[in-house]
């Protein structure tokens, strides 16, 4: 037995830092040096739980922030969670799965509904479901993408019959669609009374010419 325990302390001393190995060599038997080890990196039963409630507050209180990607919110999670299970909590799929579908933001929500719909979330992996988010996320992007394209080309087309205040040329900035119902005209400048904030077609002074409509045409 004493042989057998003189082998385990080697083993022990072999795995630890030199530094920490200085502080165990008053440690007659192995089983004292595994309990210091214990103490040292694990910590009484009374530290552990008390790390473990904080744990368990942060991993209720996560929630996707704006901006936030998948993959930055999964981590964020995934970490607290694999913290909590080094101290000794049951962290399963569906545990993790449940609260990451309470706490992404508004823009998933028909997303969730449909996930919680078509999928049993309870046979459902936390890699299947990050997969299946970062295709909508990709698709939320890609749509953003083309919403700002499409706005950017309609506020070009729609300046209408007026000109930017400041503009070279009097002529430049005319087209023949209406602007959108939210488009900023607070810098249009109209062509008969020249006051800013509306086109040429709404205003409403006493004296447009007489020959508007022939313009117009």
């Amino acid at each position: 037995m004493r042989l057998k325990d003189l082998k385990a302390q080697k083993y022990l001393f072999q795995s630890i830092d030199k530094q920490i190995v200085k502080t165990m060599t008053h440690k007659e038997t192995a089983k004292q040096i595994w309990d210091a080890m214990r103490s040292k990196y694990q910590g009484n039963v009374r530290v552990k739980k008390a790390q473990l409630q904080r744990l368990r507050r942060e991993f209720e209180t996560l929630e996707m922030m704006e901006g936030e990607s998948i993959n930055e919110y999964f981590g964020r999670v995934l970490t607290t969670s694999n913290e909590m299970k080094n101290y000794g909590e049951d962290m399963n799929d569906v545990k993790v799965i449940e609260k990451i579908l309470r706490s992404l933001t508004e823009r998933f929500n028909y997303v969730v509904c449909s996930i919680e719909e078509s999928k049993d979330t309870d046979e459902m992996t936390v890699d299947e479901l990050q997969s299946s988010l970062l295709v909508h996320e990709q698709k939320f992007s890609r749509r953003t993408n083309d919403e700002q394209v499409l706005k950017m080309e309609t506020n070009v087309i729609g300046r209408g019959r007026g000109r930017w205040r400041g503009s070279p040329a009097r002529g430049q900035g005319r087209g023949r669609g209406r602007p959108r119902p939210d488009f900023d005209k607070s810098t249009i400048e109209c062509y008969w009374c020249h006051q800013l904030g509306h086109f040429a077609y709404e205003c409403t002074g006493d004296e447009k010419p007489v020959n508007f409509a022939e313009f117009d045409e």
